[in-house]
């Protein structure tokens, strides 16, 4: 049997979406990211969102809104996708490591403090793996030092902390749309933001540094090739529509993994806060014991047919971190030792019984093999 890892979930009403633009005369900077937008900020209850090609734009644009620059400092966890550090990297700005939560796997907020200086500009979160942090938490300390704070929802679309939607607490948040999210653009994100001026720098910068209204070729600043197609937009569109029935779906999946996985000896099943009143799943990640060589037994899984990862490989042990950095193994142990131990599952809306009945078997006959 063959399970990837993850897979989109497409209907015929996304197809005739993109065929109906493809027949149009506008394929970009039309009606449709319009409309997107409008409905995106409407879902999340912000005044603004300004659609892009990735998350990372997203991320990048507010950023560069806020006005960090080379020298800041932002705080942020190195338990992430690369993406939530390089998008203040592309401004020279310099990394702030906070170590993580061992159940939540986000930030420590206990631990945000003692890292704030004189250079510090923000707080950039994330909500690992679709769980949002506690929001109001981190605000308050951004308010005590005067600092900006950013979300990266990317991971967290849909998801809600005591009642509250992910990437709503802050100066502005950022969801992303790639293949594997809880809805796709098949690429593409967006910001969301209360802030008139994030959104009109943000709207500006993602053309080339266009003015809101003005002439084609006329520049205000330095911008960026950061739009989003009338193609991509028209996805976005059918699968918000559609974005409660997937939701729902994932966390019935997630469920199924939790009943078939919680008695199994040396594995632990995802953690998700009491405060979390709606999880939108973005992977399936479970954590081995030590006792277990891991590596071995997601090739077992991959020779097997079951498409797995581990995710996430620590920021600040990257290369290119680490040269940037100086920083080195054992200086966030908690991310590390998560690290060493995460294994993410296949996860998509039209994985099969079957094929979760197969993962878990094959799972458990690579656990017994691979324990020490």
């Amino acid at each position: 049997m063959k399970v990837p890892l993850s897979k989109p979930d497409i209907t015929q009403k996304e197809i005739d979406a993109v065929v109906e633009v493809l027949k149009s005369d506008i394929l970009s900077i039309g009606p449709k990211i319009e409309e997107f937008e409008r409905k995106i900020a409407d879902y999340v209850g912000k005044k603004y969102a300004i659609a892009v090609n990735s998350g990372t734009s997203a991320l990048h644009l507010i950023v560069r809104s806020l006005g960090i620059k080379d020298g800041d400092e932002v705080i942020t966890t190195p338990f992430t996708f690369i993406a939530s550090v390089n998008c203040f990297l592309f401004e020279r700005a310099k990394p702030v490591f906070v170590d993580i939560d061992p159940d939540t796997l986000n930030m420590d907020i206990n631990k945000i403090e003692e890292k704030i200086t004189e250079k510090t500009k923000a707080i950039l979160t994330v909500d690992v793996f679709g769980q949002p942090m506690d929001m109001e938490k981190v605000n308050e300390i951004a308010k005590k030092y005067g600092l900006k704070v950013i979300e990266d929802s990317c991971e967290a679309l849909g998801s809600e902390y005591k009642g509250i939607k992910a990437g709503t607490l802050c100066d502005a948040g950022a969801f992303a749309f790639y293949p594997n999210k809880q809805i796709t653009t098949a690429e593409g994100g967006v910001i969301v933001t209360d802030n008139e001026k994030i959104a009109q720098l943000s709207k500006s910068m993602r053309s080339q540094g266009r003015p809101i209204t003005g002439l084609w070729l006329e520049h205000e600043r330095l911008g960026f090739n950061y739009r989003l197609s009338e193609l991509h937009a028209a996805l976005g569109i059918v699968q918000l529509e559609r974005i409660e029935e997937i939701i729902k779906r994932r966390s019935e999946i997630a469920e199924k993994y939790n009943e078939r996985l919680k008695d199994v000896k040396g594995v632990k099943i995802p953690y998700i806060a009491p405060e979390v009143n709606k999880m939108s799943w973005f992977v399936y990640v479970i954590r081995v014991d030590e006792n277990i060589d891991r590596d071995k037994v997601m090739q077992y899984l991959i020779d097997n047919g079951i498409g797995c990862r581990p995710y996430f490989t620590p920021v600040h042990l990257q290369s290119y971190i680490k040269e940037l950095t100086g920083h080195k193994e054992g200086d966030f142990p908690i991310t590390e030792k998560v690290a060493r131990s995460t294994i993410a599952l296949p996860f998509f809306n039209k994985i099969t019984d079957e094929q979760i009945d197969y993962v878990v078997d094959k799972l458990k006959e690579a656990i017994k093999i691979y324990s020490r």
